[in-house]
């Protein structure tokens, strides 16, 4: 009888723990929310490729997408980013397998789709990456970008686009574009997105455009999708055969040291299979102005599995921006690890690479 006693204690005891474990676990989670209630906030979207290229991946992404809309007013969500690399090949049309199983049209319509949820809610702005152009991966200028997201798509994108650029046939695109955000407070932003290795006649539009008089107080961000590599140093030069392009160090000389209003750079790009560090990177560098630049990049399209594993765990960067106009506080989401108790005890990253703040001028 004690023996019985016994095990059946060490039993209650083990599930007393267990329980108490589970529920610590629980309690430690909280849903995303403001700091500060006069703040807004901008969502950065990485590289949704490898989401995108599998069919069973796909819904990953539409979750991201449905947690910005469902967060637009709690968060005071004013504008979305994404990284580009929307799709994995722009023009395949029969999937390797391996690295996707749909072809390059199922998977424009399907981020098209994706990004229906956002429409007539918040705007948002997209670069286009390597694979969003070409073949496979940035063998010509060629792209689909402008079929699949029309300026009409979305009507509050329309209505804060202020200037666009030229395509490499010299046709207008917004592959190369700027927008006007203005904060609550009153702050000018000026968002301008720079296709992937934008050629000179590119880099002089953009310049010629930041430095018009109506946007010398606006605060400018510029977003592409190759600029920095893990170790956060401008990235020299890459092997994709696109004639005449700028490679990251290229676009720091050519465009953004030299501005003076120039003050976030984000973009995509670079990954190491399962290592959340390899895709990430960030620098401060100060412009002809005077001023910081804070460059960021963010990605996660091989987390979760690799390169072929579920597209990215759901990651998602959550940028605060406080009242004062200067103050960025910098969080690193998943709403797939959020969205289940069982695994919301994973839901935020928070090393130092990726919970921080950072200051504008």
């Amino acid at each position: 009888m004690k023996t019985c006693f016994l095990k059946k204690s060490i039993v209650a005891v083990f599930l007393l723990l267990t329980v108490g474990t589970l529920s610590a676990q629980q309690t430690k989670f909280s849903e995303p929310k403001l700091s500060d209630p006069a703040s807004w906030t901008m969502v950065l979207l990485p590289d949704p490729q490898m989401y995108i290229s599998f069919d069973y991946n796909q819904p990953l992404f539409e979750l991201m997408t449905a947690w910005i809309a469902r967060n637009i007013e709690p968060l005071h969500i004013g504008m979305v980013l994404c990284t580009g690399d929307l799709v994995n090949q722009n023009e395949y049309l029969n999937p390797a397998g391996i690295y996707g199983n749909l072809p390059s049209k199922s998977q424009w319509e399907f981020i098209s789709k994706a990004f229906n949820r956002l429409d007539g809610k918040v705007p948002y702005i997209l670069a286009a990456g390597n694979h969003d152009y070409g073949y496979e991966s940035a063998e010509n200028r060629k792209t689909n970008f402008d079929r699949y997201f029309p300026v009409d798509k979305n009507p509050l994108n329309q209505k804060s686009l202020k200037d666009v650029g030229l395509n490499a046939d010299e046709m207008p695109t917004l592959t190369n574009a700027s927008f006007e955000f203005v904060s609550p407070q009153g702050k000018k932003y000026l968002v301008v997105v720079l296709e992937f290795a934008p050629r000179d006649e590119t880099l002089a539009w953009a310049k010629k455009t930041i430095e018009e008089k109506k946007y010398e107080n606006h605060t400018v961000i510029l977003l592409t999708h190759s600029y920095m590599d893990p170790l956060g140093e401008h990235i020299e030069k890459e092997g994709y055969l696109l004639a005449g392009p700028n490679w990251g160090a290229d676009v720091w000389k050519k465009l953004v040291q030299p501005s003076k209003n120039i003050q976030m750079v984000f973009a995509g790009h670079i990954a190491m299979a399962d290592d959340e560090k390899g895709h990430v990177s960030f620098r401060t560098d100060t412009n002809a102005g005077g001023k910081k630049v804070q460059q960021m990049v963010f990605n996660a399209q091989a987390l979760g599995g690799g390169w072929s594993g579920n597209g990215g765990d759901g990651w998602l960067r959550i940028l605060e921006f406080l009242p004062d106009g200067k103050t960025v506080k910098v969080k690193t989401f998943s709403p797939l690890f959020a969205a289940s108790p069982t695994t919301q005890q994973f839901a935020w990253r928070t090393k130092p690479y990726d919970e921080f703040t950072f200051t504008l001028e």
